[in-house]
């Protein structure tokens, strides 16, 4: 019997659970429908808001090389995530690549990674959509005080919405998704062509300003780990601050992943998910940096660095102080639909990634059951619709955002692994998509996220360390014993029979 901590769900076997009745999924999505997933969820409140704010506290007009660093970085794990799917088109994205190739702990550490990067990502982008509600609306924001608490009502409002979108059907999403990321594309690029007529090239100079450190630098939590084994300690701008807002712009980047959770509902996943894996990432790359160039142009970055009172600068104060007042509706408009998909495609990517580890029994096998009438994971996407709003509506979660990049970073670089390890163990795996130059790109890959995991602050790091002790502790006290893998080697269930012709390529 093999090893629980180090044995692996084969290929074959990942296949065959698709077609087990009551726990597979309903194949309707097409590439186009993968890259609207991968803009929607990509493109949010960050290219209004994270560009401005981080110019201005971190990189200067720098920002733009921060911006592109996080791309390439993105780019390589982006090429191995699409061999991975187009090779296993199963839910589950880097929790289901691991537990291929590293076995059944790394995959269940992979996942909770997962919940860790979606969970947490959906609550706070459903606070951000509450405060753009009022923006757009005219009025405070979508909070309201009850004895003496901040109850976020906007939060729980747009979870809810787009919890019953998603259990009405992926494709629903998906038309849904489309509709409202045409609508932000539209803006973004309003604001770029706009932007362009105000661009003033001394804004450029210095473009990496000099570095400047704070008091109490060298013993600062909120120092990068990098700079605090080379003895940088904290600073903005200088090319610390540079690869500090790479680091923490990553998280603009999140989300194109979530293209490979659903693999397993794509029409013909080995030619769709790497097109729609790619072809998001390239889109969202130029937007962003039209964007970055824009902004800085447009304004001093010392404009734009956050004041006394806390409130981090925006796309739409870069305008106002340019006298084009009007682009603050505007703004927060694309950023409310902007930050409407990301919910919805954030949740999306959770209930995938729980439906796979259920259905594997590392979680309760029950709740990867799939709704006759709509084909969706339908009470596993209403459980987590109800956590998200209570931890959205009833919690300030606003400082975690680094946890969910150094989490996403991890799984990154067990994915470029992954890929060099069925290379090895499963060469006759028939492969829709092959990562060009053999092993180079998964290596560089691997390097570019581990840098900008070591960029993180040493508060996040000790964050995440936490949350993964946590869930060693479930794996060992009830993951273990319940794995349907495991389960199956001890006889104690029958394998599903693989489907006549089906090799599990």
């Amino acid at each position: 019997m093999a090893n629980p901590l180090t044995r692996t769900k084969s290929i074959e076997q990942s296949m065959a659970d698709t077609d087990e009745p009551g726990h597979g999924l309903r194949k309707e999505l097409s590439w186009w429908d993968l890259i609207v997933f991968g803009v929607s969820v990509v493109i949010g409140a960050g290219i209004f808001t994270i560009t401005a704010s981080i110019a201005g506290d971190k990189a200067g007009p720098a920002i733009s090389l921060s911006f592109v660093m996080a791309a390439v970085a993105c780019a390589l794990a982006a090429l191995c995530y699409a061999e991975f799917a187009s090779t296993v088109p199963v839910a589950g994205s880097a929790y289901t690549f691991g537990y291929a190739t590293f076995g059944e702990f790394l995959a269940w550490i992979l996942g909770w990674d997962l919940i860790l990067e979606f969970a947490v990502g959906a609550a706070v982008v459903a606070k951000g959509w509450s405060s753009y509600l009022g923006s757009v609306f005219g009025f405070a924001g979508g909070t309201v005080t009850v004895a003496g608490h901040d109850i976020d009502w906007g939060a729980v409002v747009i979870v809810a919405i787009v919890c019953t979108i998603l259990v009405l059907g992926t494709k629903l999403s998906s038309r849904v998704s489309a509709v409202i990321t045409t609508i932000k594309v539209a803006v973004v690029l309003l604001v770029i062509v706009v932007g362009f007529f105000y661009i003033k090239s001394a804004n450029y100079t210095p473009f990496v300003p000099p570095a400047e450190h704070g008091a109490d630098s060298e013993k600062s939590l909120d120092s990068t780990l990098f700079s605090l084994i080379t003895g940088g300690g904290d600073s903005s701008y200088g090319w610390y601050g540079v690869l500090a807002a790479a680091s923490i712009v990553f998280f603009a980047f999140i989300g194109f992943d979530v293209v490979a959770t659903t693999a397993e509902e794509t029409r013909n996943p080995k030619r769709d998910v790497p097109r729609g894996i790619l072809g998001s990432l390239l889109i969202v790359t130029v937007l962003y940096v039209l964007v970055t160039v824009v902004v800085t142009g447009m304004v001093n970055y010392r404009q734009l660095a956050t004041p006394e009172d806390g409130s981090a600068m925006n796309l739409a104060d870069a305008f106002a102080l340019n006298d084009v007042t009007w682009a603050e509706k505007v703004i927060a408009i694309g950023a409310l639909a902007g930050l409407t998909t990301v919910v919805m495609v954030l949740m999306l990517g959770q209930s995938r990634v729980l439906f796979a580890m259920c259905r594997d029994g590392l979680l309760p096998r029950g709740l990867s059951k799939t709704s006759p009438r709509f084909g969706t994971p339908a009470r596993l996407t209403v459980l987590i619709g109800v956590v998200v709003a209570v931890v959205a509506g009833f919690f300030p979660i606003d400082k975690l955002e680094e946890m969910v990049n150094v989490g996403t970073l991890f799984a990154f670089v067990v994915v470029a692994g992954g890929v060099m390890v069925l290379r090895r163990t499963r060469p006759d795996l028939q492969r829709g998509f092959t990562v060009p130059g053999g092993p180079i790109i998964p290596v560089l890959a691997i390097i570019a996220c581990v840098w900008l995991m070591l960029n993180l602050s040493a508060l996040t790091w000790g964050r995440f360390v936490a949350w993964m002790v946590i869930g060693v502790a479930i794996y060992f006290l009830y993951s273990q014993r319940h794995s349907m893998v495991g389960k199956r080697e001890r006889g104690e269930v029958p394998a599903p029979e693989q489907p006549a012709g089906d090799s599990g390529s």
